[in-house]
């Protein structure tokens, strides 16, 4: 194989070295989650040099052509020995703090060079330049007119804040990046080599297959239950998109239109509790709150989402006529889920800790080896003829699970040695272990964009933290915004989007929620509404013009154009721009309020704006709507959002004499019956 597929190769593809350096990262993480061998700082600067040493064996200068390997192997090591620097001299640079000596200045600025070289390889050019802009900033920024100009910084602050304390380089993305995320990457990647995609797919395609747009419906399905596991738009797009696209193709729908929901439903993954995506676990990280509350937050959103999306797909295969697949075609649903309902325990037990109160850590951990356990033990099992003999293994696998939080780690890891060895001496169990080694590997190759991304956005917060730009930046958008909070979200709203054109969704949440995040704050909004809004309009940016990510990724899929696939995304996704609007002025969206009557009412409410606005965008719902229906529509779902002391009522009247009138004409027009 070519070294040129790099990380986008199956692992049994991969270069033996590359294979067995992905492996070793894997192992690091779990040893260090389990067992806290090192500090914090060593565990940071590890998880950075295992992503340099990855990405540079990988990901060539430019261009597809493979890496030369004697410059991959030069730079690949230089990054991993920064981490060796950190864990041998970590006495030394805690009592040195801020006094560098000349070998500290090269390795402060090797570190930093390598991780701008290896975000360009990964994610190209936009991100770094953003990151090189502040970091012009904290060199030269004493030089600038008015309140943008600080106090001056020599360089050698600058590469101690960057890459040797905690708010740069090494500050709390990574943190998060080495805990929380990977060892989430890891559970998906552990569930999906086990055929959860399947079981996730099977089981929509029951339920929906076979109803009107059943194609469509599936993908909004299943889409939505992935992102319970891997919280990454991109990778469920080419991941469910691959089976949900064509399908919806076949059965009459646009290309266009059908990689838009599979695109728009993707991306509503990093918004869907349990797991979400990678920012929440930083969100909750930055503004110290236990994630569940950062979950709770988002739950009733991800519901508007995914029904928004369920409803203009509806809406449109009723318009279009598009029919679903005959029943008998279709998989059985509770068939799918009793071949592999034993891969459901893991992510119950996952949900189960995180809403218990159990740090995101834990949770990770535990699940992960409850997964390992799981695969393992149902590989022993399913080969047991005799089915009394294949129950009592089921029931003591469920009492190890029951008692696997009184078991020491040790003790849990020791009963995962026990599994493997069964699982060598038995037929079939190799496969077994075979897949678990994939998909440690899987999830290395899966954690890179993410921690490459946290590493360098590093610069950005270090820089912040250390000149204060932040205050002066939202300054700014309060004096624009002066007292007037919808003018003030509409600017962070066109932040967040045009950042989002060139950044993934991580840098571009971390970038405006330092900026942005405490203007909103200073105007009454909620610490967690505020960020909420934040991420939000990160994750729009991916369905945007004219850049649109999760489009692109979709288009050669559907085999039709990036733009244009944008174009029907972001009216499919209607309610992912709707929602962060009504949070903010309804916290109660959002489970900030007081009262669950609120939340009810406002929950409602947001349903009936956003199902009035599903009509207006695709123009139909009992029949095709006139441009004066689409008028009365689309005020009242405006009146409903403006959350005025009597916009609601307002809203509410124009929408029910819409829909009397709607459905008075639809009756009319409907033909006699012979």
């Amino acid at each position: 194989m070519s070294e040129s597929k790099g990380l986008h190769a199956s692992p049994s593809e991969w270069p033996r070295a590359l294979f067995y350096v992905a492996l070793l990262f894997s192992i690091y993480q779990i040893v260090t989650a389990a067992f806290h061998p090192v500090t914090s700082q060593v565990l940071r600067a590890g998880h950075v040099g295992f992503l340099l040493l990855l990405v540079f064996l990988c990901y060539p200068a430019r261009g597809d052509g493979r890496p030369f390997q004697p410059l991959a192997w030069l730079l690949g090591l230089a990054g991993f020995g920064t981490f060796l620097y950190q864990w041998y001299f970590e006495a030394d640079l805690i009592q040195r703090s801020g006094d560098l000596t000349p070998l500290d200045m090269a390795v402060g600025l090797t570190l930093i060079v390598l991780v701008f070289e290896a975000a360009r390889r990964v994610m190209g050019i936009a991100l770094p330049i953003i990151c090189a802009l502040f970091l012009g900033y904290g060199l030269f920024g004493e030089y600038l007119p008015g309140d943008l100009a600080h106090r001056g910084y020599y360089l050698d602050q600058i590469v101690n804040q960057l890459s040797f304390g905690t708010e740069g380089l090494y500050g709390t993305p990574t943190y998060v990046s080495a805990t929380y995320i990977f060892l989430f990457i890891l559970f998906g990647s552990f569930l999906e080599q086990a055929g959860m995609i399947k079981l996730f797919t099977d089981f929509a395609m029951g339920l929906f297959g076979h109803k009107l747009g059943g194609p469509a419906k599936v993908s909004v399905v299943s889409s939505a239950l992935m992102g319970t596991i891997t919280g990454s738009g991109v990778a469920n797009v080419v991941t469910t998109g691959q089976f949900t696209i064509p399908l919806m193709k076949r059965f009459g729908y646009r290309p266009a239109f059908a990689g838009g929901v599979e695109a728009t439903s993707s991306m509503g993954s990093q918004i869907m509790p349990p797991v979400m995506g990678a920012v929440a676990f930083i969100m909750a990280e930055t503004i110290n709150v236990p994630f569940v509350e950062v979950a709770k937050a988002a739950l009733l959103p991800a519901l508007l989402y995914f029904g928004s999306v369920f409803w203009m797909v509806h809406l449109e295969a009723k318009r279009a006529k598009l029919h679903g697949l005959p029943k008998d075609e279709c998989p059985n649903a509770m068939a799918a889920v009793k071949e592999r309902w034993y891969l459901l325990i893991p992510l119950g037990v996952l949900v189960w800790l995180l809403f218990s109160g159990r740090t995101p850590m834990f949770a990770g951990t535990i699940g992960l080896a409850l997964t390992a356990i799981v695969i393992l033990g149902s590989a022993i099992i399913l080969r047991v003829s005799s089915k009394a003999m294949r129950f009592a293994f089921w029931i003591a696998l469920g009492l190890l699970c029951a008692g696997f939080f009184q078991l020491g780690i040790g003790v849990i890891f020791a009963v995962i040695a026990v599994l493997v060895a069964v699982c060598w001496f038995i037929k079939g169990g190799r496969e077994t272990l075979t897949i678990c080694l994939h998909a440690l590997v899987e999830g290395a190759r899966h954690a890179v964009p993410v921690g490459i991304a946290c590493a360098l956005v590093g610069v950005i917060i270090g820089i912040v933290s250390l000149t204060g730009v932040a205050s002066t930046f939202a300054g700014y958008i309060l004096a624009i915004g002066r007292d007037n909070l919808f003018i003030s979200l509409i600017l962070t709203m066109l932040t967040c989007l045009v950042l989002g054109m060139g950044i993934p969704t991580i840098p571009n949440y971390i970038i405006t929620s330092s900026i942005a995040a405490p203007a909103l704050l200073d105007l009454g909004v909620p610490l967690i509404v505020s960020h909420m809004f934040v991420f939000y309009f990160g994750i729009m940016a991916d369905l945007t013009p004219p850049v649109a990510l999760a489009c692109f990724a979709a288009a050669p899929i559907a085999k039709e154009r990036g733009l244009k696939i944008s174009l029907w995304a972001i009216r499919i996704a209607i309610a992912g721009f709707i929602v962060p609007f009504m949070a903010v002025y309804e916290p109660a969206l959002m489970m900030q309020g007081d009262s669950w009557a609120a939340t009810f009412y406002i929950l409602f409410k947001a349903a009936f704006a956003i199902g009035l606005w599903g009509a207006v965008f695709t123009g139909h719902l009992e029949r095709s709507l006139s441009w004066w229906e689409r008028a009365l529509a689309f005020a009242a779902g405006v009146a409903m959002i403006m959350s005025m002391p009597i916009s609601d009522e307002i809203g509410f009247a124009l929408g029910a004499l819409f829909l009397v009138q709607h459905v008075w004409r639809a009756r009319r027009a409907e033909p006699v019956a012979a």
